[in-house]
């Protein structure tokens, strides 16, 4: 750091690629500490930023003492109380399902009571652990029912801090406008109730928002707005993140030397408030500005600081987890023990009063049982006939719905084979038909060729006739209600198979589904063998078919 010292005293320089290692490593514990430890609160107004007490075992003893207390002077708000204050502990220390039992116990308390202002921070409790536990839409609804009540009761600090915490789940889903509007809301509620510690907050909230926008202009300002303000209120701690947030803007700006000013005044402040969280974040700062500055020995230094201090406060803070946890654990075992000790009392003396009414009560049992063992086992008898019948009738039945079932099978079946023949006859008559109209064509062409022109004309208007006798279609819907008759729902599956079909497309496909010839189709559709050759090459086009696929084989499978 001193840049009178000769070279050949220095250290060798560090490597920019081990400096942006000790980044890495010292951002993801610094994640794991704030996460994991629950030592600071998220960016939001009055947020409780947790320095933690210096034994929770013994606090969480000396609460669950004082709530014992209190349920034997049947004090229920009390008791109440103490609920909050053990489930807040526990929430503080990281411990969120024991917490959200005991909020709960509490909350029910407070709605049985109608202790509104007391049920609405239970609430605003609930929705911070609902948010840390990744439940954002029950955070919301604790957040909306809290703020219900303190409008009703027209706190606007209460206002103020549940808006400051909706704006702040926006903003975590990156819905900024949303978040800029609550978080305007809870300013407006603190400056009319003249908080100014809430009102420092929520502009800090509002650079935070700045910030994530790459909005760095704003964000400086509304960061100096809260340090102007706690500078007022001389509210250190809080001036401690005001500090090392203006530090931010300004090294994402390219101002690495103001920056690195401001991460050493946050570095004075938390040594000065005794925040050990802080002072690792101040490292870590001053050790960004200095890697930036290309001055990489002080950026590992200050990494290293920061570095030890986070393990420092994880082995602490893991010590008084594991110590809380063993609290808890033993508490919870007592609790156990004095609800079974009591539970035993209770069934002793219940167990007292009801032997003499059980004496008293065999007798009349044991009569009691035997008449209806009696009645009972008639009942049985008398049902067991009723099944018999029941059974025999319902055998008689099948029997009758098989025969039924036989008889009309068989009638189905000598219906299909009515209606095959007469598809089979229906078509051989059309070819007859057609067969013979195209010989009368063909001899009527001769005719209109060697006959004379007065008879021509009437000849070929014949000739044009049975033309159109060979294309009529007026008989296709009868040919395909009884081809469907006899091959059911087979135009339902090709046309799920393939794409639009034409009339004349489902004409040819019903034909060779018939297993009839060429010369057959081609007579019936009163066209020529080069003509079918035509259409069936289309067909194969719009059912996809590749070049070695067989038309016939293909439309026989559907």
């Amino acid at each position: 750091m001193q840049t009178g010292r000769a070279k050949k005293h220095s250290p060798p320089p560090i490597p920019p690629r081990i400096i942006l290692l000790l980044f890495w490593i010292t951002a993801i514990s610094c994640t794991f500490v704030k996460n994991g430890l629950a030592q600071t609160g998220f960016r939001e107004p009055d947020y409780n930023v947790y320095a933690g007490p210096r034994n929770p075992d013994s606090l969480l003893i000396g609460l669950k003492a004082s709530y014992h207390a209190a349920v034997r002077k049947n004090n229920e708000m009390e008791a109440a109380g103490y609920l909050q204050q053990i489930g807040r502990l526990l929430f503080i220390s990281g411990h969120y399902p024991q917490s959200l039992d005991y909020l709960l116990q509490a909350e029910k308390i407070f709605r049985t009571r109608d202790q509104q202002k007391m049920l609405a921070g239970n609430l605003n409790m609930l929705g911070e652990l609902y948010y840390r536990t990744r439940r954002p839409q029950l955070a919301r609804k604790q957040y909306d029912e809290a703020l219900i009540i303190y409008q009703k009761l027209k706190q606007e600090s209460g206002k103020a801090e549940i808006y400051g915490r909706i704006g702040h789940l926006y903003e975590k889903r990156e819905m900024y406008d949303s978040a800029f509007y609550f978080q305007h809301k809870a300013l407006q509620s603190y400056q009319l109730d003249r908080q100014t510690d809430g009102a420092a907050k929520i502009y800090e909230n509002i650079g935070s928002i700045y910030e994530d926008l790459e909005k760095y202009d704003s964000a400086y300002f509304y960061f100096n707005k809260a340090y102007t303000l706690n500078t007022q209120t001389r509210n250190t701690r809080a001036q401690v993140e005001v500090v090392n947030n203006l530090g931010d803007v300004l090294r994402k700006t390219g101002r690495f030397r103001e920056g690195l000013s401001y991460s050493m005044q946050s570095l004075k402040l938390a040594q000065t408030s005794g925040e050990r969280y802080q002072i690792s974040s101040a490292y870590n700062d001053i050790a960004k500005a200095y890697n930036l500055l290309a001055r990489n020995d002080s950026a590992f230094h200050y990494l290293t600081l920061s570095r030890s201090l986070l393990n420092d406060i994880y082995s602490e803070e893991s010590n008084k987890q594991l110590a809380l946890l063993q609290t808890l654990y033993e508490i919870e075992k007592k609790d156990n023990e004095i609800e079974q000790l009591t539970q035993a009392r209770r069934i002793d003396t219940l167990i007292s009063i009801a032997t003499g009414i059980v004496v008293i009560l065999v007798i009349a049992v044991a009569v009691l049982i035997i008449s209806r063992q009696r009645l009972k086992i008639r009942n049985e008898q008398k049902l067991r006939a009723q099944h018999k019948q029941v059974y025999e009738a319902q055998n008689q039945l099948m029997e009758v719905e098989l025969k039924n079932k036989k008889l009309e099978e068989e009638h189905l079946k000598q219906q299909l084979e009515t209606k095959t023949q007469e598809l089979s006859s229906y078509t051989l008559h059309v070819i007859r038909k057609n067969q013979l109209l195209e010989d009368l064509r063909t001899k009527l062409d001769e005719m209109i060729k060697d006959d004379k022109r007065d008879q021509r004309k009437q000849i070929k208007a014949l000739s044009e006739q049975i033309g159109e006798g060979l294309q009529d279609d007026q008989h296709w819907e009868e040919f395909r209600g009884i081809f469907e008759q006899v091959h059911q729902s087979f135009f339902d599956r090709l046309q799920q198979q393939t794409g639009p079909l034409t009339a004349n497309d489902l004409r040819l496909i019903a034909l060779i589904k018939m297993n009839l010839t060429s010369t057959d189709i081609a007579t019936l559709l009163g066209i020529s063998q080069d003509s079918l050759r035509v259409i069936r090459h289309r067909l194969r086009k719009k059912l996809n078919l590749a070049a070695g696929d067989n038309l016939s084989a293909y439309i026989q499978s559907i």
